[in-house]
């Protein structure tokens, strides 16, 4: 018996190595697709680069902090609770940091061209990417449903609203309504803007359909940064309107 309990945390640690190395690896993936979509970019001005930073350091900042403040605290008690809050980030607080960043590095690098279509073609792909490693890892789930055609099954064998796999399905649509967008040369200089606003409304509602910990009232603290999302791209596209704006876009 004690040798057969050994044998099964060994299988169980194994297992989550792999779970682990496979999320790690497509994070990877994901940040070397947004460096060669940047690249191209870059080449037009030295100053891309560093704004390119400050969106990557700036979005895991995000990312980091909107996780602690929507769930990560719930798990100070847990045994495993520094694994929990070191490896949780959140998709929303990610655009919220990255969004957020890019603008103060702009304003202080005294770069006034856009850049947000860019991100607009980067951020599905890289949403895209980190759902699959959602996928393989068993985290972010759907809220228990009856068995049905569409429902998938936890590791416990219990019927789930497929929510890693919508998410994925939302993202790979919005990059395909973007590179029609660009390709048509339609709204040029808002693109990432009106990503903003379709992933910030879409999470909002979509939330309730996933298992996220409720701190007010029905909402969690995703749909509050979710609401912060679609806000800031309305923010964002209102601003762009400006005949400044509109000709830096264009050019």
């Amino acid at each position: 018996m004690r040798r057969d309990f050994k044998r099964d945390e060994i299988l169980t640690a194994m297992f989550a190595a792999i779970h682990s190395t496979a999320y790690g690896w497509l994070m990877l993936a994901g940040i070397f697709t947004s460096i060669i979509f940047w690249s191209r970019l870059a080449r037009r001005d030295e100053r891309l680069v560093l704004i390119y930073v400050a969106a990557l350091v700036s979005a895991f900042l995000g990312a980091k902090i909107v996780y602690l403040a929507s769930e990560g605290w719930l798990h100070w008690h847990d045994a495993n609770r520094w694994v929990i809050l070191a490896t949780g980030k959140s998709i929303t607080g990610a655009l919220l940091g990255g969004y957020i960043g890019v603008e103060i590095a702009k304003r202080l690098l005294k770069y006034y061209g856009v850049t947000g279509d860019w991100f607009a073609v980067i951020m599905p792909i890289g949403v895209m990417l980190g759902r699959i490693g959602c996928f393989i890892n068993g985290c972010c789930l759907g809220r228990v449903c009856e068995p049905s055609w569409f429902t998938l099954n936890d590791v416990n064998g219990v019927a789930r609203w497929p929510a890693v796999p919508v998410e994925f399905l939302f993202n790979a649509l919005m990059l395909g309504v973007i590179l029609l967008f660009r390709w048509g040369r339609i709204a040029p200089g808002q693109l990432f803007h009106i990503y903003l606003m379709a992933y910030g409304v879409f999470r909002f509602f979509h939330e309730f359909m996933r298992d996220t910990p409720q701190i007010l009232g029905p909402i969690s603290g995703y749909q509050i940064a979710s609401l912060a999302v679609a806000l800031l791209g309305l923010a964002g596209f209102l601003n762009r309107r400006s005949p400044a704006q509109r000709l830096a876009a264009a050019n």
